[in-house]
């Protein structure tokens, strides 16, 4: 197992290393997070939930100029300053007792959270070949899953406590671990930053470019299954189905597992816009085929059967989240311009924030107030959102058509 999640020696593995930092102290942060707010500080749901939508919404926007500003200051030292802010913003989280101080430390954690992938992204352009680039994101989301799997069985120990203070500590521990990532960023070699942009050239160049935000926004709609095993799956189960409600947590385990040991090799094939346009159409086909699955698991009255159907439908979905991930990690980076990819990449990264804003209410609105036909028109719409993937991405290779190709890319 160690073999298929670590990256080679060098570079890729401190990044590995940077990730599995932040990951860990994530991870209980995922798990606590809501009840501390809610216990704790004495917020509403829909408080939570405004605060949140507010603060990912500001993240979003602000990925882009953070990208661009680790494009002309540097991507190393722009990653280990947003690290630093996000452990400042959630060691914030130890003093906020009201909405607005809530409101404000969300806010910061989102922008920095945002323009540290943003960042991270154009350190690892800098520093590894494009042909590894693939490659080294799927050893890095392997790691992630493992990381956060590690941090959410400690925030269920703090869980488990109940108090005030066991809660205090996971944020204490997620603010030292971006700190520690900070550190280990630090250590990487430095990146120098692109040459200033020309006279009359726009300062972030992305927003013009119209072919790549159309491929972002395919993008964005292919994460809206972000919220499924978070939010979707487990009232499914709860509402719809007669499955035990133990199987809410075993299908999450079985996800971070299926992605720590299978996501590097399912990563593999994908070497140029071909192959990668290919893993995201059949991401839509099993995606699509893992949301009738799911629809299904609603019409038996046996739990067992209902559980199996869920299992399955687990599976499916687990392989398309990877065969998508592969794919738009080789578009994200092929596609964006050598001289801007701090920019590109906060720009095309918005989807995340947008799953994680939007996801919530589509998700509920298709499957829990339509039921079966709400399940079959999201496989529909993830299916012909990777379809549409291959156009777009030819017409945004179109519009680059005079700028230099990378050897080897001309069959792409």
């Amino acid at each position: 197992m160690t073999i298929r999640i670590l990256p080679p020696p060098g570079a890729p593995r401190r990044l590995a290393a940077a990730q599995l930092c932040n990951s860990v102290g994530d991870g209980a942060y995922y798990v606590c997070s809501a009840l501390f707010f809610t216990r704790v500080v004495g917020l509403s749901p829909a408080q939570i939930g405004v605060g949140l939508t507010l603060a990912w919404a500001v993240g979003s926007v602000a990925g882009v100029p953070l990208g661009a500003l680790a494009d002309r200051r540097g991507p190393r030292g722009t990653s280990v300053v947003l690290a630093v802010a996000t452990a400042a913003s959630v060691s914030s989280f130890l003093f906020v007792r009201s909405f607005w101080a809530f409101l404000a430390a969300v806010i910061l954690y989102a922008t920095a959270q945002c323009g540290l992938a943003a960042a991270r992204q154009a350190l690892l352009a800098g520093l590894v070949t494009p042909e590894e680039r693939t490659g080294t994101l799927a050893h890095l989301q392997a790691v992630l899953n493992a990381g956060l799997a590690i941090g959410a069985a400690l925030g269920g120990l703090a869980l488990g406590v109940g108090t005030e203070r066991a809660y205090l500590a996971v944020f204490a521990l997620d603010a030292v671990a971006f700190l520690l990532c900070a550190a280990v960023l630090l250590r990487l070699p430095g990146v120098a930053p692109v040459a200033d942009r020309a006279a009359g050239e726009p300062r972030l160049a992305v927003l013009r470019d119209r072919p790549y935000a159309l491929v972002t926004l395919l993008n964005a709609i292919l994460l809206l299954r972000m919220p499924l095993l978070s939010l979707a799956i487990p009232l499914w189960i709860v509402e719809r189905t007669h499955a035990p409600g133990w199987l809410v947590s075993a299908l999450f385990v079985l996800n971070t597992v299926a992605v720590m040991l299978f996501q590097v090799r399912t990563a593999r094939p994908v070497t140029d816009l071909e192959s990668a346009g290919r893993a995201v159409r059949a991401s839509g086909l099993v995606v699509a085929a893992s949301c009738g699955v799911f629809a299904l698991s609603a019409l038996p009255r046996a739990g067992w059967a209902a559980a199996a159907l869920l299992v399955a439908g687990a599976v499916l979905q687990v392989d398309a989240e990877m065969r998508q991930s592969a794919g738009s990690w080789q578009i994200g980076f092929e596609l964006a311009p050598a001289e801007r990819i701090g920019q590109y990449q906060g720009f095309f990264g918005t989807g995340v924030p947008v799953a994680r804003t939007l996801g919530p209410l589509v998700l509920t609105s298709l499957i829990l107030l339509w039921g079966i036909p709400g399940w079959l028109l999201l496989g529909a719409l993830l299916l012909g959102a990777s379809y549409g993937m291959g156009p777009a991405v030819r017409l945004a290779r179109g519009s680059r058509s005079g700028e230099a190709v990378p050897a080897g890319r001309e069959a792409a």
